[in-house]
């Protein structure tokens, strides 16, 4: 069945229990554009969280040696995405997928240099959505990818003008002190001198402007770090002791998969001084630890940001009234499979945070695939705005409620290799099924078998770790098949 399809028959269901509704109020249900009307009375803010280079990681992923007290209280008292993935594992696609609630195909950015409005001028973002329906809008720091839109992050997407934080630190680059290019920073100052220090102190003003308007808003928050180079104040490195951390379990290449599929760590290797360049040169286990270490403390710094913000946010009284998401652009491959990067099809690659939280209304997780595509829609829904139909998501509010447990088959990813090559992956709750597809080929293009140039298929249940491609293995051959239809499916939907 198809997706839309899916939650279309939800919500004719849904009407059958809805008394004294008007008919324009059905039409609207019947179309998945209205919120469950225990949350609709009226149009609620939206605070938007976007941190950059985030894997799912401390307590609230199961993951507690990481430690994140603030986002685990925030799922806590929210819903939890545990199984959702980026369209495209960096940072510019990812985030004009989302932004739009387009794939990367129809956005057609795929790199970190096309901007989006030159490949579709007349597209629509998320926040110039809402501020055409009457919301106030706002961003500061990192939102959209800055190599993807115009000096002011996208003007048409703001009623307020744009508060870029580049360079509001010491040093820039991402440092506090440090002027040489090495990829990890320890610094003994207070959160308050750093660029994401600084985000949270805008951040906290235009909460003071935008809460005075009778009109509600949107602010989009956009943090930097744990983007490399790995730079976090010191209180949060001595949170981690570094001889207690491990190393990741598999850091060889997957069995059976294409070479091309993993990637040497070019962003890490290339640009910082104190990690080798040369790809046949191992980085040494010590080296790694202090990555590991280095990720580990600008997570938890960024976590009390996170805190920060939402502890102002309840301190102005507007929790009760504000719909919160936080998500993370993608996932980061901290050593497995000998990678150190995004920029992959692999589950440590495409696997991003997502939860949403809106007052006491809605608490728990779901572990069905979703995607960034869905964030679009839901906000809408939970905000009590009308859904746009020409986006490529679906609402998640009926994981949230509980009146579905799946909405769709499986998420999409993409990775294109070697200019030539554009491997799109399948997540289910079970599988990951990775076709690479050559000849430039894009899913709003015919699709025919002879394209196909390498498949992989990964099995969670009994290989999390993705030691081996099971593609080629007789023992799979129905779930391939299965994964390859659905897969043609796809193709087919995207014409």
């Amino acid at each position: 069945m198809k997706q839309q399809g899916i939650q279309k028959l939800f919500l004719e269901k849904k009407i059958l229990s809805k008394l004294m509704l008007s008919s324009r109020k059905s039409l609207l249900l019947t179309l998945g554009l209205t919120l469950s009307y225990n949350v609709m009375a009226q149009q609620k803010n939206v605070l938007f969280i976007a941190v950059d280079d985030l894997k799912p990681i401390g307590g609230c992923y199961d993951r507690p040696e990481v430690k994140t007290p603030n986002m685990d209280l925030l799922a806590q008292t929210g819903f939890v995405f545990k199984n959702n993935h980026c369209q495209q594992a960096v940072c510019a696609p990812t985030r004009a997928s989302l932004l739009t609630g387009k794939r990367p195909d129809y956005t057609q950015i795929w790199d970190l240099k096309t901007q989006i409005r030159d490949m579709n001028p007349d597209i629509r973002t998320m926040p110039q959505y809402f501020k055409e329906k009457g919301y106030q809008t706002a961003a500061v720091g990192k939102v959209f990818d800055l190599r993807s839109v115009d000096s002011q992050h996208d003007s048409l997407s703001w009623s307020k003008p744009y508060v870029s934080m580049k360079s509001s630190n010491v040093t820039g680059g991402g440092y506090i002190h440090e002027t040489k290019r090495v990829s990890t920073e320890c610094a003994d100052v207070p959160d308050s001198v750093t660029l994401d220090g600084r985000v949270v102190a805008e951040s906290i003003q235009l909460l003071d402007e935008l809460s005075t308007d009778e009109q509600p808003f949107f602010l989009a928050v956009g943090f930097h770090k744990p983007h490399l180079p790995f730079v976090a104040p010191k209180k949060y490195w001595d949170l981690y002791d570094r001889d207690q951390i491990q190393l990741a379990s598999y850091r060889e290449k997957p069995i059976g998969a294409p070479g091309y599929a993993s990637q040497p760590g070019w962003e890490v290797r290339s640009q910082y001084d104190d990690v080798p360049k040369d790809f046949k040169v191992p980085i040494s286990e010590e080296k790694q630890k202090e990555l590991i270490h280095g990720y580990y403390a600008c997570v938890s710094f960024i976590d009390q940001q996170i805190g920060n913000l939402i502890a102002y946010l309840d301190e102005k009284g507007l929790r009760q009234n504000t719909v919160i998401v936080l998500w993370g652009d993608h996932g980061w491959h901290l050593g497995d499979h000998d990678m150190w990067c995004k920029h992959t099809n692999y589950e440590q690659a495409t696997r991003s945070p997502l939860m949403v939280a809106l007052g006491d209304n809605y608490i728990g997780q779901s572990s069905s695939p979703t995607e960034f595509v869905d964030v679009f829609p839901t906000l809408c829904q939970l905000a009590g705005v009308e859904t746009p139909n020409d986006i490529d998501g679906l609402s998640l509010v009926p994981l949230i409620t509980g009146e579905l447990t799946s909405l769709k088959p499986h998420a999409v990813s993409q990775f294109h290799r070697n200019k030539v090559l554009m491997g799109y992956a399948f997540r289910n709750e079970r599988y990951r099924y990775i076709i690479w597809l050559k000849d430039n080929y894009r899913s709003n293009q015919p699709y025919r078998s002879e394209l196909i140039d390498a498949e992989e298929l990964y099995d969670y249940t009994l290989d999390p770790l993705e030691t081996t491609n099971q593609a080629t293995n007789p023992e799979y051959s129905s779930i391939r098949q299965e994964m390859l239809e659905k897969a043609i499916q796809f193709f087919k939907e995207q014409q």
